[in-house]
C-alpha cells in the first residue's frame, strides 16, 4: 500500500509545482527514491554496458602491453648480439696478441716455426725423390759395370745411412 501511495505522490508532485512548503529534506529523499526506481529499471543494462568496456579497456591495455614486451624483447635482443660482436672482437684480437707473443718467445729460444717445419719436410721429401730416382737409376745399370770401391782411410769405417741408424739404436738399448 505504500507503494501505490509513493507513486501517486510521485506522479502528484511531478506534474503539480512544488509546494514551497515542503522541506527541503524531503526533496533529496524523493529525489533518492527516484535514482533507486531508475536503477532498477536501466541498472541490468548498465551493468552490461560497463562490463563490456571493461572488456574492451582489458583486451586494449593487454595489446599495449603485449607491443611494448615486444619492442622490449626486441631492444635486447639487438643488444645483446652487439655486445657479443664487440666480445667476439675482443677476443679475436686478444688470441692474436697471445700467439704473437708465444711466436715471439719461441723465437727467442730457438724454436722452428710452423713454416720452417713445413720448409724442412718439403726438402726431406724432395730428397727422398732423388735418392729414389738414384736407386732406380742404379739398378738399371748393367751388372758386369765394375763397380767403383770406396775403401775407407785407415781407422775410418762407412756405413750407409740405415746401418748407422740401426748402430744407433742398438747402442742406446745398451746404455
Amino acid at each position: 500500500m505504500a507503494k501505490s501511495n509513493d507513486t501517486t505522490r510521485n506522479k502528484t508532485s511531478a506534474t503539480a509545482p512544488q509546494d514551497s512548503t515542503t522541506p527541503p529534506a524531503q526533496h533529496v529523499w524523493l529525489a533518492g527514491l527516484g535514482a533507486i526506481a531508475k536503477a532498477q529499471e536501466q541498472g541490468s543494462k548498465a551493468i552490461e554496458a560497463l562490463v563490456n568496456d571493461g572488456l574492451a579497456f582489458q583486451r586494449k591495455s593487454q595489446a599495449e602491453a603485449q607491443q611494448r614486451l615486444q619492442e622490449a624483447t626486441e631492444r635486447l635482443s639487438h643488444m645483446a648480439s652487439d655486445f657479443g660482436q664487440q666480445a667476439t672482437g675482443r677476443v679475436d684480437k686478444l688470441e692474436h696478441l697471445f700467439e704473437d707473443r708465444v711466436a715471439k718467445a719461441l723465437h727467442r729460444l730457438g724454436m722452428p716455426t710452423l713454416m720452417d717445419i713445413q720448409m724442412l719436410n718439403d726438402r726431406v721429401a724432395q730428397l727422398e725423390a732423388q735418392l729414389a730416382a738414384l736407386a732406380g737409376s742404379a739398378k738399371k745399370k748393367p751388372a758386369s759395370a765394375p763397380r767403383k770401391s770406396s775403401k775407407p782411410a785407415s781407422g775410418q769405417t762407412t756405413s750407409t745411412p740405415a746401418k748407422s741408424a740401426r748402430g744407433s739404436k742398438t747402442a742406446k738399448k745398451s746404455t
